[in-house]
């Protein structure tokens, strides 16, 4: 069943019941200042870290789910109601949620009266902007009484969550008219302070959570909204929130606006005071008058769509099939720009005090918003590989507002190094850039061993070629990709069973997935080698790439599918031999995109026994079967009930690797339906089974093993996002960027007559129609470029042209 629709014109998923099967979330904000908001207007805010500077507390764990929010509590007679129905749980006699690119609006009404709020952090301004409008649609007038609330986090989220002996004490609050400012801690060790306003003349307020909301009660039931009256409350220590209190009185037909801002400033150090003990408002005012009224609000708003506009018509399908052309053309890309933004830090799977930027994450995730954002894709890539070390490895994590380092989780992910290649090439072909290879970058954020970005990535390059392992494949290390499938962690004595190691780096364990990216980044190493000219890096690296090759095939298959991996012992992984975890989903994937066992005959076998082994109706599973029992020889990836996370739940992640491999081979259709199994718009009918957002792709769904199989986790902050529309639009649609130019190769279901794309590429416009009149699934039979037919399938790039009219015909 549904529970709302997508209103393409619009650009917007408009949700029609408050009680979706989990919170249907949105991201406002696109710089620096962020917020999460749910269907129900839960969701949190912070500036630049979710970690460090968390502006308002949420509860994942609270019952009901999704709590705390921006609430506005509407008292009309003896009726209290909320907008978005949390978290009194009125019921409402209407109510709509629409999520738009870097916005939400809601409107509900009760009783005759209409609640519009409408949410979105502006263009170049550190604050969410929150306008309730109230209309009276009766015949008679209405005393209506309003109070908004939010409770502010005390800025170090995990400090917040945990240290209460001290937190009990410090909540310290001004209050200035209708402005609240939270200023916890800006005494001691703060230059910044938040600020919760309403543009009007207020009857009260509130600051301090247990007189809002009264003893022994939740926010669904404040004792001061029930009284009708604010206590004016000043945060004494204890809990400091921001509320306030608005009667107006309604004429029928009368409507009246407000707008609630919550913002963020920074105050230098010599200008902290006004007077002793009171802070610098001056910047927090000169903030609240950019919008203060409705239409200064209107256009901080039509300037936000206007740049997602801009932004997301940088490639565009047309074809006859509404799915694929709003995914493409939306949804997908602005996940994409979120998971830029967010790495895997904030969602409501990702508390924001763990992880922070991932550097495999964010190379990843780069793949699929360069073309978006170049500019700022190039500081990203500058960021990620400042945390490399010398020997070529890399931290797995940093975070966003220090850029150092995370020491809690190190490093020997040996996934990580071959990825930099991999973001930084897509940088180079998106933009032809081949500057930002001579840049100067640090390891470790040491500047006094800085080196030019091509040398890092001839580290990285080195750091798998010198680790390899017995049987000629790259050393795993604590994990490859899967963080889960840990083959290092433990040491056997003949005889004795398994027992956890002192120190896993001293494993041997082998990976057959790091195999397959080696050969497909070492390639486009060794392409950046000749076009910088170092020939004979090249072809050493090229060497290294043939060795690799030959290794796979010799020791990584299993006869009828690629092999995962050979434990510490050389026992192996995801074979035939093996009582559970058979066949794994990667390699699979992985090695045929890279080419390995294409012209042998190997790689049709291999996708065939995905088929046959992985496949379902809601996806291809990671691995089959499921593991029955704990393996300490493998780590987590046992640790999971059958059929979840990685013990063969559908990781939507790596489905697009095996979709761009059956590309690869050239069957369309079968691409196409790995493509549309995991893609959010075509299980929007069955969203009471896969329960997260029909709009955006989710990192897992429950496996066939599982109980509730179809069900998916973890939304958002995915690789998934970028990896799909590498999938959907290098490899499927088949426009993609290299070195040279533009590549056009579409690999499209033989049921598709053909589409029409516009691609900005290198500040150049491509319109491009694809012709399929025979029911053709890849090949390119006819090329013509502005009138004049070419050979192959790549459109030169012409320095300086602006425009290109391009006509493939497929055959």
């Amino acid at each position: 069943m549904k529970f709302g629709y997508f209103d393409d014109a619009r650009q917007e998923y408009v949700i029609t019941s408050p009680t979706t099967p989990l919170p249907w979330i949105n991201y406002l904000g696109c710089e620096n200042f962020f917020s999460l908001i749910s269907n129900t207007c839960g969701g949190y805010s912070f500036y630049k870290d979710a970690k460090l500077l968390r502006l308002t507390r949420y509860r994942y764990n609270n019952i009901p789910t999704d709590t705390n929010g921006r609430y506005y509590y509407i008292k009309d007679g003896d009726t209290i109601w909320n907008p978005g129905w949390q978290p009194v749980q009125t019921e409402l006699d209407s109510y709509s949620c629409r999520h738009g690119l870097g916005y939400s609006v809601f409107t509900s009404t009760k009783n005759e009266l209409t609640a519009e709020l409408t949410a979105f952090v502006p263009l170049n301004n550190n604050c969410e902007i929150n306008r309730l409008t109230l209309k009276n649609t009766s015949n008679q007038a209405k005393d209506i009484s309003l109070f908004s609330y939010i409770e502010f986090c005390l800025w170090n989220a995990v400090d917040d969550m945990t240290n209460f002996q001290r937190n009990f004490s410090i909540g310290e609050v001004e209050i200035e008219g209708s402005a609240i400012y939270h200023k916890t801690e800006y005494r001691e060790r703060r230059n910044h302070y938040a600020v919760y306003a309403v543009n009007t003349a207020i009857d009260g307020y509130d600051t301090d959570r247990d007189s809002f909301l009264g003893a022994y009660r939740g926010v669904n039931r404040p004792i001061v909204v029930e009284q009708g009256k604010s206590t004016n409350s000043k945060a004494s220590g204890w809990a400091p929130i921001g509320s306030h209190n608005i009667n107006v009185t309604l004429q029928p037909g009368e409507e009246m606006s407000y707008v609630f801002v919550l913002g963020y400033l920074e105050i230098d150090e010599d200008n902290k005071w006004e007077a002793p003990g009171v802070i610098n408002k001056a910047p927090a005012k000169e903030m609240l008058a950019k919008f203060e009224t409705n239409e200064q609000v209107e256009t901080a708003l039509d300037e936000l769509k206007e740049h997602w506009t801009t932004l997301l018509s940088k490639y565009t399908v047309e074809t006859n099939d509404d799915k694929l052309t709003r995914m493409v053309n939306t949804w997908n890309q602005y996940q994409c720009m979120v998971t830029f933004n967010m790495s895997r830090s904030a969602s409501y799977y990702e508390s924001g005090t763990g992880r922070g930027m991932g550097f495999r994450d964010s190379c990843q995730d780069l793949l699929g918003f360069v073309h978006l954002i170049p500019d700022r894709a190039r500081e990203r890539i500058i960021d990620i590989a400042s945390t490399q070390f010398e020997d070529g490895s890399a931290y797995h994590q940093y975070q966003p507002l220090t850029k150092k380092g995370n020491m809690d989780i190190g490093s020997g992910f040996n996934d990580d190094p071959l990825w930099l290649i991999a973001g930084v090439s897509a940088y180079i072909k998106e933009t032809g850039d081949f500057g930002i290879l001579e840049e100067s970058v640090p390891f470790d954020n040491d500047e006094s061993k800085a080196q030019p970005l091509m040398e890092h990535l001839r580290r990285s390059f080195n750091f798998t070629r010198t680790n390899l392992g017995p049987h000629g494949l790259p050393l795993i290390g604590r994990a490859d990709w899967n963080d889960c499938l840990n083959l290092n962690c433990f040491s056997k004595t003949p005889g004795e069973s398994f027992q956890t190691c002192s120190n896993f780096e001293s494993g041997k364990a082998e990976s057959v997935f790091i195999a397959g990216m080696f050969v497909r980044y070492g390639k486009e190493y060794a392409e950046l080698c000749k076009r910088t000219g170092n020939q004979a890096e090249a072809e050493l690296v090229l060497a290294a790439v043939d060795k690799m090759y030959d290794a796979v095939l010799e020791n990584g298959w299993d006869g009828e599918w690629f092999l995962r991996a050979y434990d510490a012992f050389s026992e192996k992984i995801g074979s035939k031999e093996c009582e559970d975890g058979q066949i794994f989903i990667e390699p699979q994937g992985f090695c045929v995109l890279a080419g390995i066992g294409v012209k042998e005959g190997l790689a049709e076998k291999a996708l065939n026994s995905v088929k046959e082994r992985l496949d379902t109706k809601y996806g291809v599973m990671l691995l089959q079967p499921a593991y029955k029992d704990y393996h300490l020889n493998l780590g987590e990836v046992s640790s999971y009930p059958p059929g979840y996370k990685e013990n063969a739940g559908i990781f939507c992640h790596n489905n697009p690797w095996v979709s761009i491999a059956e590309t690869v081979i050239g069957r369309g259709d079968r691409a196409f339906e790995i493509y549309k199994k995991t893609c959010p718009a075509y299980v929007e009918d069955i969203s009471e089974i896969h329960r997260t957002e029909p709009y955006v792709y989710s990192q897992m769904v429950a496996g066939a093993d599982a109980p509730r199989h179809g069900e998916a986790k973890n939304s958002w902050l995915t690789g998934t996002a970028a990896w799909t529309f590498v999938n959907v639009s290098q490899y499927i649609i088949g426009i993609r960027p290299e070195f040279d130019g533009l590549v056009v190769d579409p690999c499209i279901p033989s049921d598709m007559p053909g589409f029409k794309a516009t691609r900005i590429f290198r500040d150049a416009t491509y319109n491009i129609t694809v012709e399929n009149p025979n029911g053709a699934q890849k090949g390119v039979a006819k090329l013509v470029v502005d009138g004049q037919e070419m050979s192959g399938n790549i459109i030169p790039f012409v320095d300086g042209k602006k425009e290109y009219n391009v006509t493939i015909t497929l055959g």
